[in-house]
């Protein structure tokens, strides 16, 4: 895993550094759509009544951009993302009356629809600040309990466990030089995902950070 990631930020850079300069479009009036990739890690725990720690997670996505006007440098952008959420807890008792480790793995296909605004700092170097709702179908994950002596898993999308469909919020800033771009930016889950019978509520969070292009 760490050898393709490499590979692939290699990649990035190689093509950012040998391309002519795009930061954000700004200096090309006519063009309207931008595609980019986008490669990156998330830090996510689960918040509500659960408040578990963050676990680290992989995110992996393709994006298209709109400018909205020839005049405003306001971007609408869209795409698909393989993201993986979740988080960890240590619980007493269980069904073994014993402290056990909770590990909570969602995998989920995300859309999110943001609105950017380009910032133009320098010839080759723009500021992108950004706000948009997510949409996402949970499509994989494990809950692994780990006690002593033993250790058992669940499908986390279970009936009884999370439910598959969330809505968030994300709110985060890009950067961009010639081709290469960059992100940081938190996401909040605001759709209730528990299923669990106690009624307790459950809400993802994640603090993200992506690389990629932009061409």
């Amino acid at each position: 895993m760490r050898k393709i990631i490499t590979t692939i930020c290699a990649c990035i850079l190689t093509i950012g550094a040998s391309a002519q300069m795009m930061s954000g479009g700004f200096h090309l009036d006519h063009r309207s759509v931008y595609y980019g990739l986008r490669m990156g890690f998330t830090s996510a725990h689960i918040g509500g009544d659960f408040d578990t720690d963050a676990r680290t997670g992989l995110n992996l996505g393709a994006v298209v951009g709109l400018r909205c006007s020839p005049y405003t440098p306001m971007f609408l952008e869209s795409g698909i993302y393989y993201t993986e959420r979740g988080g960890k807890e240590g619980v007493p008792g269980l069904e073994r009356g014993e402290n056990a480790t909770l590990k909570y793995n969602l995998s989920y296909l995300e859309i999110p629809v943001l609105m950017k605004y380009g910032i133009e700092v320098a010839d080759q170097f723009a500021v992108l600040p950004y706000v948009g709702p997510t949409f996402a179908f949970g499509v994989g994950g494990q809950t692994k309990e780990s006690y002593p002596g033993g250790s058992r898993k669940y499908d986390s999308f279970d009936s009884d466990r999370f439910k598959r469909f969330d809505v968030g919020i994300k709110l985060g800033c890009g950067v961009e030089w010639n081709m290469i771009y960059a992100e940081l930016g938190y996401q909040w889950g605001i759709t209730n995902i528990s299923e669990f019978p106690d009624d307790a509520d459950a809400f993802n969070r994640a603090f993200y950070m992506n690389i990629g292009i932009n061409f």
